[in-house]
């Protein structure tokens, strides 16, 4: 825990540093380059369009292989850092230290949705479209500033669960086998987890574990929320948004992301979610916190990222309190 909580203090400190990731490659690219090559073997062999058994196809087979590659590949790694720590016990650490911060993305996730803020300042409606159109998939090209601004507290909140949350509970929980693996799903997931016709079998294992290992952390997430809530704006509001959460989140297009969503809406009181499209593909979507104000200006986005900060420390806090339990 004391390594954890070391991590979470470097990676809101330095982030991840353009310098180091030049030259060498972060873990994530190396995943997607992992994801990459057995996406191209799985087209060259046309695996999606031969049916077998009960209607099971080899793509699905193939993304399941992917998932068992990318957990003994975490659990070597892991062994292997383990070893390192057994003879050279600083280096060892030093390493884990490095991949555990590099796989946190507080500081990161602050960045891409402060740069929406100053594209909104200084390039206007279009700059604030190009800038959000980096964090979240949907089309962007129809949004007000409004939509913008809730585009990004909306990534900001389901970021904060899948980014920041996830890894450190990943880690607390299973050690640098979790936080790895739980880093090579997620990372597939954006990848290849797509219900459409390329991705649906290959992409559906990634799909459905990264749901089971997102579900405790979108918990969390709107847990920490509530805290936050308690510690800045008391009792009243703090039960307001668990009540929130209770009632919206179950009602998300996603299992997860509508519990983060609904507890920044709750705490902010500003309205979340609603209909979006996706290219050329119109979703309809229940809002969150409905009751909440629902046109958004570039002072939400700052609030949101203050409200975000605060989350945050609150996770550090639950980190260094386990160390100091279980030291």
């Amino acid at each position: 825990m004391a390594l954890l909580t070391l991590a979470i203090i470097l990676d809101a400190i330095l982030g991840d540093p353009d310098w180091l990731w030049k030259r060498i490659p972060h873990p994530v690219v190396l995943f997607g380059r992992v994801i990459s090559v057995f996406e191209a073997k799985r087209q060259d062999w046309n695996l999606d369009n031969i049916g077998v058994g009960q209607g099971q196809k080899p793509g699905f087979m193939a993304g399941l292989f992917l998932l068992v590659a990318f957990g003994f590949l975490s659990i070597v790694i892991g062994l292997a850092v383990d070893w390192l720590n057994n003879i050279y016990s600083w280096l060892g650490w030093g390493v884990e230290l490095l991949i555990v911060m590099t796989l946190i993305a507080q500081k990161s996730l602050y960045e891409h949705v402060q740069q929406v803020r100053i594209g909104l300042q200084n390039g206007g409606l279009e700059g604030g479209r190009e800038a959000v159109s980096m964090i979240v998939g949907r089309d962007v090209s129809r949004l007000s500033v409004s939509g913008v601004c809730k585009a990004a507290i909306e990534s900001l909140a389901e970021n904060f669960s899948d980014g920041v949350v996830a890894p450190i509970f990943w880690y607390a929980v299973l050690g640098l086998p979790g936080i790895l693996f739980y880093k090579a799903v997620n990372t597939a997931d954006s990848m290849i987890g797509h219900r459409n016709e390329q991705y649906e079998q290959f992409g559906k294992a990634s799909a459905i574990l990264d749901d089971w290992m997102n579900w405790p952390a979108a918990r969390l997430s709107a847990l920490l929320a509530w805290w936050a809530t308690l510690v800045h704006q008391g009792a009243k509001r703090s039960d307001f948004v668990w009540k929130t959460v209770k009632a919206d989140a179950p009602h998300h297009r996603s299992p997860n992301a509508g519990w983060p969503e609904a507890a920044f809406a709750a705490a902010l009181d500003i309205s979340l979610g609603g209909n979006r499209s996706y290219g050329s593909e119109m979703v309809s979507a229940r809002k969150l916190n409905e009751t909440g104000r629902d046109e958004l200006e570039l002072d939400d986005i700052d609030r949101a990222l203050r409200f975000y900060f605060t989350c945050c420390f609150s996770l550090f806090c639950l980190s260094a309190l386990g160390w100091l339990i279980f030291r």
